[in-house]
């Protein structure tokens, strides 16, 4: 199901007027509104509707068509889409099958591991595939009409929890003004809402390098899933399911460059390495190269939640695509806050330490393998294929432990046409996360300031 544009008043939403009454006791939840429509939001939509919670989703674009490429999806998030029924029909979609690793822009290889030693060290196994197959699976279990796009939207009022005749509010730019008990902000790196919650935050900021994206069908071409890292620049390439590849690449750059012709800025930077990224050079034409630079947030989020409002995915947790969890831990934001959706301050506990660490992991990697100096390069590679014979396919997997093996809360609901009418209504009672933290505010939804944990390996690199 793709979203479609509709006038204000005919998606379903609750218009404004009278709209307070219909706030329940505090910390129930009968209503949601989910800002902005990719992969995060659409998890939580899906998450939040199989709990009986009646969801729209709220999307500026056009349409459903996301922007991005190939997205790598691990096992920690696949257990995610497990509660959910869209793990299996997900881990059918793994092209992955033999070695990978890390090589040299000749062609030598640095570090090895393979698909079967994903599966046995982390239950299951890695998943890349285009991010429209899983916008269309997640769409696809939402009702009809739940999705409005061209929905420019903005936070009018968080709302009080504690208070059942304040409601969250959010506005179009259209003017159709809307209530809900919970207001879940999943509208990117650039958030509109993160902003009107936490005006005194510095916002994302550039990594210091930019990405290319590609998807393109390379038939009779064999090789092994492989990233490889230069000076300054690195290249992946992986196999889809359907038989197209996904390849990417990123580079140290000013913020903002572009090129004429980004095709041919590739073929100036990769074109000489090894197989089969000429051949995959050659089967690109212009108009298949997605280029973006990478922000992130440097500095974490005091909470994620303020009010009836939470953030998740990059609106919460920006982080360099280096550890391949930006989507994975959007995904696992989803579930935990469906999980926690009546105690919005036990979500930011559960979620906030984990993401900040993760995201300044996926900060220290993108430091090794886009480093720039020829000697630290030389150090770099040297010590990174020693270590790999003396480790093995441990080495490139050690770095994922804590993340890869991450499991969801445990109380999985029915789908809401199994759920009894009044459980429908009411939703859970939220039990904690295992492995959470202390509450992160008070039952008004007031943030208080979390610490968060910067241990965890520094792993090889997986895509996002």
């Amino acid at each position: 199901m793709r979203g479609t544009p509709e006038a204000p008043g005919t998606s379903g939403v609750p218009e404004a007027r009278g709209a307070q009454g219909r706030a329940g006791a505090p910390g129930a939840v009968r209503t949601a509104v989910v800002v902005g429509g990719g992969i995060g939001g659409l998890t939580a939509a899906v998450a939040l509707h199989r709990r009986g919670v009646r969801v729209t989703v709220l999307e500026r674009a056009p349409s459903l068509e996301p922007v991005g490429a190939g997205i790598s999806l691990a096992p920690n998030s696949l257990r995610a889409l497990d509660t959910l029924g869209l793990g299996d029909e997900i881990r059918a979609l793994a092209a992955w099958q033999g070695d990978g690793g890390v090589r040299t822009p000749g062609g030598r290889w640095l570090s090895r591991s393979s698909a079967d030693a994903v599966a046995e060290r982390f239950g299951g196994p890695l998943v890349l595939l285009h991010r429209a197959t899983l916008i269309d699976a997640l769409a696809a279990r939402l009702p009809e009409g739940t999705v409005r796009t061209a929905a420019d939207t903005a936070l009018v009022d968080p709302g009080d929890p504690g208070d059942p005749g304040r409601p969250a509010r959010v506005r179009t730019a259209e003017g159709d003004e809307t209530a809900a008990d919970l207001v879940v902000a999943a509208d990117g790196i650039q958030s509109a809402v993160r902003r009107a919650l936490f005006p005194d935050h510095p916002g994302a900021v550039y990594a210091g390098f930019t990405t290319w994206r590609i998807v393109v069908p390379l038939p009779g071409v064999a090789f092994a899933a492989h990233e490889t890292w230069g000076r300054g620049r690195i290249w992946g390439t992986h196999p889809l399911k359907d038989g197209r590849i996904y390849a990417y690449a990123a580079a140290l750059a000013p913020a903002g460059e572009r090129a004429a012709d980004e095709r041919a800025e590739l073929l100036r930077r990769y074109g000489d390495w090894h197989d089969p990224i000429p051949a995959v050079l050659a089967a690109t034409r212009p108009e298949d190269v997605l280029r973006h630079d990478v922000h992130h947030l440097a500095e974490p989020l005091p909470a994620f939640h303020r009010g009836r409002v939470a953030l998740l995915g990059d609106a919460a947790h920006a982080m360099p695509p280096t550890l391949g969890q930006g989507g994975n831990q959007a995904i696992e934001d989803a579930v935990v806050l469906a999980h926690h959706h009546t105690d919005l301050a036990a979500y930011s506990a559960a979620r906030l330490p984990r993401t900040t660490r993760i995201a300044r992991q996926a900060v220290r990697v993108s430091r090794l393998n886009l480093t720039a100096g020829r000697t630290a390069v030389a150090v770099r590679d040297t010590a990174l294929s020693a270590l790999s014979r003396i480790a093995g396919p441990a080495l490139f997997l050690k770095g994922f432990d804590g993340i890869a093996d991450w499991r969801p809360p445990q109380d999985t609901p029915q789908d809401p046409a199994q759920i009894p009418p009044q459980d429908q209504s009411q939703g859970p009672a939220a039990g904690p996360t295992p492995g959470s933290g202390p509450v992160a505010g008070d039952r008004r939804g007031r943030p208080r300031m979390l610490r968060s944990d910067d241990g965890g390996r520094t792993p090889e690199r997986l895509t996002d």
